[in-house]
């Protein structure tokens, strides 16, 4: 096999042009649709650059234009498909958000509290008057604490449900431990709650761990950002406090599970009776923490990372009382940075933004609102984007397209040679029983108990925070609702939900470039469709495929059949293993395993289903492509990116995607790309058919 070259799609760049704001102040009004308009119909020619052999590299082909032309905008970490449709759907709900805002809304609605939370985030000046004294009543709160019982007490009742291990690989929090409440993993029926490793103000524990000097000098930047976090905040001997936080989060680095361990769902299943973890993880009273965390009555709970239970908790112990209350202080006042004045705004964001990820500059605030409004009330937030952006008949159209990926799928498990005719049964259960939710939920989020009030941007946020750990808390033991949404309406993204047996995709990813209305069947099976064959995949990767169709953590396969997956799972690592972005850091190809299985596939049962479509007529020829090359082009250029550096570093490190121009290598492993490109043995995406990975 050989291997295809470095690639480093990693600039700095020129910030874009920026929109005057308009009208009401402190409001800032924008259009409601990015600059320039809608583009055409069908892939973006403009964008390729064909002197490049797609056989040699299939990224530059379909968007070396684009490569050329682009700039990330000087706000941004990343920029391409995914983030400048975000960019669209957040001007679309800033316009919404700055209507509500209006107050014509009756008071009390859902409409009028998510304009109340915009208008209350966006007032700087209200905020920057008010000064540090918000953070006055937090503070003493944490002061007061007298002895390790009252420590367990306040670290439950900081407790919140900031973890979502399966949807979308997030692992981190910044308090002691994160709760996540879904599905049991032997009783998906009822709702459980899953305790899961937290800590840590930086990314993962690689950057306490790792000895390479660019993770030394981020440990150096780190603490003096919390030294200046202290004393912005008044806090007294901030360097040395900021010295004994970053040790003590040092110390809960060394507990954390890795990245790739916490991916395996077999060693999550980790079941303890609350009353045995005072001997399970001893040093924490855990008595009182789960009383502060509202737990006292939850008999059982789901260890994620028992380690880590037990070493965070043997620390709570160990390390001085003083210096777990300054790690409290800090983060009290870092998570809450960009509701308080400008100096705090400022500083977050050079360590978080522009240390971490190489973002050379603060994006403007009227984003962030819209990104804070949608986390404190997504729902509000999403019935006004589909009431104005999302047609009915969009939604048929991608709902019929699911119909004939799903088919597709069926058909491709019928004629898998090594896949017994056992496991093909239970296979096929699973999949005739996923529920695919399109554009919207079926059921909103009722906001009617949270109070959001103008001029109280901290307080909005503390008491958002407080209604969503709440509710998620009053979930536990309830029977689970397969329909459930975890992705508001105007969120640029699609989720499968393993213990749901469900799937996710909302209305703003439903644009183009990944779903246009008006273009090709082909460019859209081969960019929305691709996605959608993407999550139905994930009910068959390497941890879908742990799950059955009622969402149970059980092995429905046959010992051999078993075996040969395996097998394959571990070529595809081995090629994901063989991607460097950099010299010094290469793909992790178990990290990425799953969403490189659900890529591969994807590709094939979308590329399967567009044939189905086309009931044995051929496809016509458009823009000079055949419909085979249009198909296979607009799945490239939906992974068109550049990302920055310290970002792309951060992403290897961290997250379960690979880097986006090595997701558009996934058709080398398709058969119909090899014809529709000519690509030739001795090119360097080059596979021979038996190194081709098949797994779907």
């Amino acid at each position: 096999m050989i291997r295809p070259r470095s690639r480093r799609l990693v600039w700095l760049s020129a910030p874009l042009a920026v929109l005057p704001a308009l009208g009401l102040v402190p409001l800032l009004a924008r259009s409601a649709e990015p600059p320039g308009g809608t583009p055409p119909a069908g892939i973006d020619t403009a964008g390729m650059d064909t002197s490049v052999k797609p056989g040699d590299d299939f990224f530059r082909y379909a968007n070396g234009g684009w490569v050329r032309a682009t700039e990330i905008p000087a706000d941004r970490s990343a920029w391409g498909a995914f983030s400048s449709l975000r960019e669209e759907a957040d001007r679309r709900t800033s316009g919404l958000l700055e209507e509500a805002a209006r107050g014509n809304a009756p008071a009390g609605s859902d409409e009028r509290k998510a304009g109340d939370y915009y208008a209350a985030y966006l007032d700087e000046a209200a905020i920057d008057a008010k000064g540090v004294a918000p953070l006055g009543p937090l503070l003493e709160r944490i002061a007061a604490v007298q002895d390790k019982r009252g420590l367990a007490t306040l670290l439950g009742e900081e407790l919140r449900a900031d973890v979502d291990p399966l949807n979308n690989a997030v692992f981190h929090t910044d308090r002691l431990f994160g709760l996540w409440v879904s599905p049991g993993f032997d009783n998906p029926a009822r709702n459980g709650a899953y305790l899961m490793q937290g800590g840590l103000g930086m990314p993962d524990r690689a950057y306490y761990l790792d000895d390479s000097p660019r993770m030394a000098e981020l440990r150096s930047k780190y603490q003096a950002h919390v030294a200046a976090i202290l004393s912005l905040a008044g806090i007294a001997d901030a360097p040395a406090k900021a010295a004994g936080i970053v040790a003590l989060e040092t110390k809960i680095a060394r507990t954390h599970a890795t990245r790739d361990e916490s991916e395996d769902v077999l060693k999550a299943n980790n079941p303890w009776k609350r009353a045995d973890f005072p001997a399970q993880a001893p040093g924490l009273d855990w008595a009182a923490y789960f009383q502060g965390a509202g737990l006292a009555t939850q008999e059982t709970l789901i260890v994620w990372q028992p380690g880590a239970a037990k070493g965070e908790a043997a620390l709570v112990a160990s390390e001085p009382l003083g210096t777990w209350k300054d790690y409290l202080a800090f983060h009290a006042v870092d998570r809450r940075a960009k509701v308080l004045p400008a100096a705090f705004r400022t500083q977050w964001f050079e360590f978080h933004e522009r240390t971490l990820n190489g973002i050379p500059q603060a994006p403007k605030r009227w984003k962030t609102a819209v990104t804070a409004t949608g986390d404190a009330l997504g729902d509000a937030v999403g019935q006004l984007y589909v009431k104005k952006y999302f047609p009915p008949e969009s939604k048929a159209q991608v709902q019929a397209m699911v119909r004939n990926i799903i088919a597709a799928f069926g058909q491709r498990i019928d004629r898998l040679d090594w896949m017994s005719a056992q496991t093909k049964v239970k296979a096929k259960e699973k999949l005739t029983t996923l529920y695919v939710g399109v554009g919207y939920p079926d059921r909103w989020v009722d906001y009617s108990g949270l109070n959001v009030a103008r001029g109280e941007a901290l307080g909005n946020l503390d008491r958002s925070e407080l209604f969503e750990y709440r509710r998620r808390l009053a979930q536990l033991g309830k029977p689970r609702e397969v329909t459930e949404w975890w992705m508001t309406p105007q969120t640029v993204n699609a989720v499968n939900l393993p213990l749901q047996n469900a799937m996710n995709f909302p209305a703003a990813i439903l644009r183009p470039p990944f779903f246009d209305p008006a273009a090709p069947a082909a460019v859209n099976y081969g960019a929305i469709g691709a996605v959608i064959g993407h999550e139905i995949s994930h009910s068959f990767d390497d941890q879908g495929a742990q799950f059955d169709a009622q969402g149970r953590l059980l092995d429905w396969w046959t010992p051999a059949d078993r075996a040969h997956f395996k097998a394959a799972a571990e070529r595809l690592v081995a090629q994901f293993d063989a991607y460097r972005p950099f010299p010094d850091l290469a793909v992790n190809g178990k990290l990425t395993l799953s969403e490189n299985i659900a890529d591969n596939a994807g590709v094939a049962s979308a590329h399967d289903a567009w044939l189905l479509s086309l009931g044995g007529k051929e496809a016509p020829r458009v823009q000079g492509f055949s419909g085979t090359q249009q198909f296979f082009i607009a799945n490239g250029q939906i992974w068109r990116s550049k990302v920055r550096e310290a970002a792309m570093r951060r992403l290897v490190l961290t997250n379960g995607h690979a880097p986006a121009e090595y997701r558009a290598d996934a058709v080398r492993n398709a058969d119909a790309w090899y014809p529709a490109f000519e690509v030739k043995p001795g090119q360097t995406l080059y596979l021979a058919p038996a190194d081709r990975v098949r797994m779907w």
